[in-house]
């Protein structure tokens, strides 16, 4: 059962009510709605609190989707007792883990919009991210790459999101900047992250509604990972 993405719609929802679909084997629970975003394109599951009927509190360590892709998997800690398949439920993520990495991953666009280049692999973290370009071989200042992510986020623009279908997608590669990670295509339509004025590309993870929430960030390190790939890593100044 296809799960349904709350977080898609509102990446601030820090909560909400659901039911039971299923258990799995290993212990995780899918239920009918959540607001937890389950691992994918660098960005890791959420964490939090799955509150039972009678009040007890089950802790939910990662989310992940399960094998069909549709339906979101949370991953109780071990050993937790579990709920029954038609149980009501309800979901409360960790806001300020979810919160960092919102400001993270809306950072880590506006880095890609200060390096041009293919992305080739990323991760986001709470205090550190970082992207992998595929960038010929030239002088990367990190120093310069910090004061452009400063000019670009003292701008505060707005961060929103509109829908193409896929065949509008196929039809503008330009749009998808990543070569490792493809956009979640599949159910006919695409979700874009468009930053007002700066950039615009498909991309289902969580973000920030304007980029003075994002707050100061640095370029801490620049590393050669092969010929023409370099790995910039960004952390909170």
């Amino acid at each position: 059962m296809a799960t349904i993405l709350l977080f898609r719609d509102d990446a601030y929802q820090k909560e909400t009510s659901a039911v039971v679909t299923a258990l799995t084997p290993d212990g995780g629970i899918a239920v009918d709605r959540t607001v937890f975003y389950a691992t994918a394109g660098g960005q890791p599951g959420d964490r939090g609190t799955l509150v039972r009927a009678d009040g007890s509190e089950i802790a939910i360590e990662t989310a992940v989707y399960g094998p069909s892709k549709v339906d979101v998997i949370h991953v109780a800690a071990p050993g937790s007792p579990l709920p029954e398949p038609g149980e009501a439920v309800f979901l409360r993520l960790d806001w300020p883990t979810r919160y960092k990495r919102m400001r993270m991953h809306t950072a880590l666009h506006l880095l890609s919009v200060a390096l041009p280049y293919p992305v080739t692999g990323g991760s986001i973290g709470e205090e550190e991210s970082r992207l992998d370009f595929d960038i010929p071989e030239a002088g990367v200042d990190k120093d310069e790459l910090t004061a452009r992510l400063a000019e670009m986020i003292a701008t505060g623009a707005r961060v929103g999101e509109r829908w193409i279908s896929d065949e509008e997608l196929l039809a503008n590669p330009g749009l998808v900047k990543t070569m490792a990670v493809k956009p979640p295509m599949g159910t006919g339509r695409v979700r874009l992250v468009e930053i007002e004025g700066l950039d615009l590309q498909p991309c289902g993870g969580t973000h920030v509604r304007s980029l003075d929430e994002i707050g100061p960030v640095q370029v801490t390190k620049i590393e050669k990972k092969g010929q023409q790939n370099r790995r910039v890593r960004v952390a909170w100044a």
